[in-house]
């Protein structure tokens, strides 16, 4: 039971990293329906930027900085190419931030090379035992900043005008235009938030118990790709769920992957796919996603 208690607490540290990330494809997608692929450069540059600034700068002006970095990578990336593209075909769209990740990501590699950046954290890689159950604290703390980021983000989105021009943009993008909501606007600073958003996530998956930055990083953001898809890809709530549950399930795999031998090593890694397969195969548009009627 410890062992379950203490995997089921990690779990649920790994989903609210896989959250903030899978929220990010969310409100992307719902301001300017576009399924970025780019997330895992962006958490990526994330990342590098803190290990980088941090001996320059400092830890916390390291993190500041490099949220503005990845907020700015992300709207250069909108500006320049997205908003240019706007009505083009979905998939399209898709394919051309795949072309942007894969560039970005080459770079990214070629910088870090086969070195392991460290990120300084100033708590370590201290735990903290709650009875039986140990968590690092890089872990807690985590569960504690994505818990309000995710709180203020649920607020924001119900009650800002921002929030609100995008709900309008998501449920009729032509009635919103109308009305004065200005999309542009509001696909930008979707894009800024989903950086911001991926940096965050990256500055607590590169600290305990992981030894620092690599270019393995980059398949975190895969791995919450399918957290936004089980949820439901134009739910922000959707997101949450989807991510806690991806990240207790890797986990529960991971911890007793000696009795799930006869699945291959490693299997771990693929759960969250499994999962994410297994839901849609009775949930197509996901746990919370809008079904779309189709007139025959």
């Amino acid at each position: 039971m410890t062992q379950f208690l203490s995997l089921l607490l990690n779990g649920i540290s790994l989903g609210v990293l896989y959250a903030l990330i899978a929220m990010g494809f969310v409100i992307i997608f719902k301001a300017s329906e576009v399924v970025s692929f780019m997330h895992g450069s962006l958490l990526l540059l994330g990342a590098y930027a803190i290990a980088r600034l941090s001996g320059p700068l400092g830890f916390f002006p390291a993190i500041l900085v490099a949220l503005l970095i990845t907020g700015a990578a992300a709207i250069v990336v909108e500006r320049l190419i997205i908003n240019r593209l706007r009505g083009a075909p979905v998939i399209s769209l898709a394919i051309v931030t795949i072309g942007v990740d894969i560039i970005l990501l080459t770079e990214l590699i070629r910088r870090i090379g086969s070195d392991i950046l460290n990120v300084p954290h100033p708590w370590g890689g201290d735990s903290f035992q709650l009875g039986a159950v140990g968590i690092s604290q890089n872990r807690l703390i985590a569960i504690g900043v994505a818990g309000v980021l995710i709180a203020l983000f649920f607020a924001a989105f119900k009650y800002s005008n921002w929030g609100i021009a995008m709900r309008a943009s998501a449920e009729d993008g032509e009635t919103a235009a109308l009305m004065g909501i200005r999309q542009g606007q509001v696909s930008a600073l979707a894009w800024v938030i989903a950086g911001v958003l991926a940096a965050v996530a990256a500055l607590f998956l590169v600290g305990s118990p992981t030894p620092g930055v690599t270019p393995s990083a980059y398949a975190v953001a895969l791995r919450a790709f399918p957290a936004a898809i089980l949820g439901g890809l134009d739910s922000v709530g959707g997101a949450l769920v989807g991510g806690l549950l991806i990240g207790v399930a890797e986990a529960l795999a991971a911890g007793y992957q000696d009795q799930l031998l006869f699945l291959g090593r490693g299997f771990s890694a693929v759960v969250p796919f499994i999962v994410m397969i297994v839901v849609l195969m009775f949930r197509p548009s996901g746990l919370f996603g809008t079904k779309e009627l189709t007139r025959v």
